[in-house]
């Protein structure tokens, strides 16, 4: 089980990361309380063409904790795991707050940075406020409830009218067996809420990027989406109608199709 380090000003972390595939690097980065794991949709299909690289956020699977993280320090646990994995730069896929941990490494470090595709996630912006950390009562029931009793609240917040019971029985299951740390993962929450990377600094973003969005999110608007792909100077949108925050999910094999011809057509002009 191979481990980076990670050494941050709040504190030094040991990350879990594992990889599959060979060829171009592909560096999957998740978002808000998920590990690693949840990333079983893409993988397969990512790695029949690319080296894909994929660990657990600090806070959850098998990677440490620390009690207060910035989006910055999460960037760079995401450099900590390419230096691992002897990766000086790769295309970087993150979602939800993983997303934003992308636009913050293509930020801080750009050369690190060959492409980025976001899915459901957001700049910081007046129009879409981010949420405060939950405080204790609202910690105990999102950190403390078993997974099979938060089933409905989690098939309205994370899935649209697009996925099928199969596919929302599959990842509640995936989801149900996860681990993670409630001290770390509120230290995401405060990661989340000092966000910082506004439209002025996503402008500046030079990477091609292809922005996905479920029109049905009910976790980050679609309209942020949107947004997004219009600040961003290279990028591309694709909407998912009645795909819910957990695209993925919600349309299946069109996420991974969507990202292999993005990914294919930058490795296609880099050869001409």
């Amino acid at each position: 089980m191979p481990f980076a380090i990670s050494d941050t000003p709040t504190g030094r972390v040991r990350l879990h990361w594992e990889e599959r595939g060979s060829g171009e690097p592909v560096v999957l980065v998740m978002g808000h309380l998920f590990s690693g794991d949840m990333w079983y949709p893409a993988i397969p299909a990512l790695a029949e063409h690319y080296r894909v690289i994929w660990f657990d956020n600090r806070g959850t699977g098998a990677s440490g904790a620390t009690s207060t993280a910035t989006v910055t320090d999460l960037a760079a646990d995401v450099r900590a795991v390419m230096d691992a994995a002897g990766v000086s730069d790769a295309h970087l896929y993150g979602v939800s707050m993983g997303g934003g941990i992308v636009l913050q490494l293509a930020h801080d470090a750009p050369e690190r940075v060959r492409s980025m595709v976001l899915g459901c996630t957001a700049m910081r912006s007046p129009e879409y406020p981010l949420p405060s950390p939950p405080g204790f009562l609202a910690r105990q029931l999102k950190y403390r409830v078993p997974v099979r009793l938060l089933k409905p609240l989690l098939r309205k917040r994370f899935y649209g009218p697009l996925a099928t019971p199969e596919a929302i029985e599959r990842d509640l299951d995936v989801l149900g067996r996860m681990r993670f740390s409630a001290r770390g993962v509120y230290a995401q929450d405060l990661a989340i809420a000092g966000y910082d990377m506004t439209p002025g600094k996503v402008a500046a973003l030079t990477p091609p990027a292809l922005v996905l969005h479920g029109t049905a999110d009910e976790a980050v608007p679609y309209a942020a989406g949107v947004r997004l792909a219009q600040t961003l100077p290279n990028a591309r949108l694709v909407t998912y109608e009645g795909a819910g925050h957990n695209y993925p999910v919600d349309v299946g094999a069109r996420a991974n199709v969507d990202v292999l011809a993005f990914l294919a057509d930058l490795t296609q002009k880099d050869r001409t």
